[in-house]
């Protein structure tokens, strides 16, 4: 039977990416975004289409419902997410802060929640968390994606810990710039490759991770930069 998996923020560039990556590999899948070109990308790929925001318990408690109500079960979960807000450090607000906690982190817990129980009746699955490089090396120009990211670095380990003996894994892939995004002569010349990732490279990445030739890898923080990050 083709797996089933949930892609999130699926309208457009690394979610839309993985979702058709995914489709050529034999998934059958459920997608969400804010925007109403979630309806389009899902006609193209026979999918079924929520609209919703990962910020929201709701939305994501429809798209999980939906899912199994049209597949009846759920084999993997890609999470990804939009951009949080930016700023000096010491001027972003309390309330960006906040709405950065719903839309980069507690998105996973949330999802992590509705999910694992199918999951574990279907006897194992796979979520992979799209991330970022700034996770592992903060870069003040993403304050708030540095510091919640660092903290779903933290999450995707416990979780992996967790649920290993059910067969359910979990791993965050750390893109570097990605070519969905406009260049910048500066950023380039900060990447040892000279040249941002191109999407399809992520959502293979992804699709791997998800797959079962990656069986064994859980708990892990992958980073896809072309070299950009220091740290080991």
């Amino acid at each position: 039977m083709e797996p089933v998996a949930i892609v999130t923020a699926a309208s457009k560039g690394i979610g839309a990416g993985v979702a058709r990556e995914l489709k050529k590999r034999g998934y059958r899948l459920a997608l969400m975004a804010r925007s109403d070109k979630i309806v389009g990308v899902a006609k193209e790929l026979d999918a079924l289409a929520v609209k919703g925001s990962v910020e929201k318990l709701q939305d994501l408690e429809r798209l999980v419902a939906a899912t199994l109500d049209r597949y009846g079960r759920i084999d993997a979960v890609v999470n990804n997410t939009g951009h949080s807000a930016k700023g000096e450090l010491l001027a972003i607000a309390d309330p960006d802060w906040h709405q950065a906690l719903d839309l980069l982190l507690l998105n996973v817990v949330r999802m992590a929640r509705l999910v694992t129980p199918a999951m574990e009746r279907g006897g194992g699955g796979a979520i992979v968390n799209v991330s970022t490089y700034a996770a592992r090396e903060p870069d003040a120009a993403f304050p708030l994606s540095s510091v919640l990211r660092a903290g779903l670095s933290s999450f995707t380990k416990l979780y992996a810990d967790r649920y290993a003996k059910s067969g359910i894994r979990m791993n965050s892939v750390l893109p570097g710039f990605v070519d969905s995004y406009p260049e910048t002569p500066e950023r380039l010349a900060q990447i040892p490759a000279r040249r941002f990732a191109r999407v399809g490279e992520i959502a293979a990445t992804i699709a791997f991770l998800l797959s079962t030739d990656a069986g064994y890898i859980t708990g892990q923080n992958i980073v896809v930069d072309g070299g950009l990050t220091r740290g080991p």
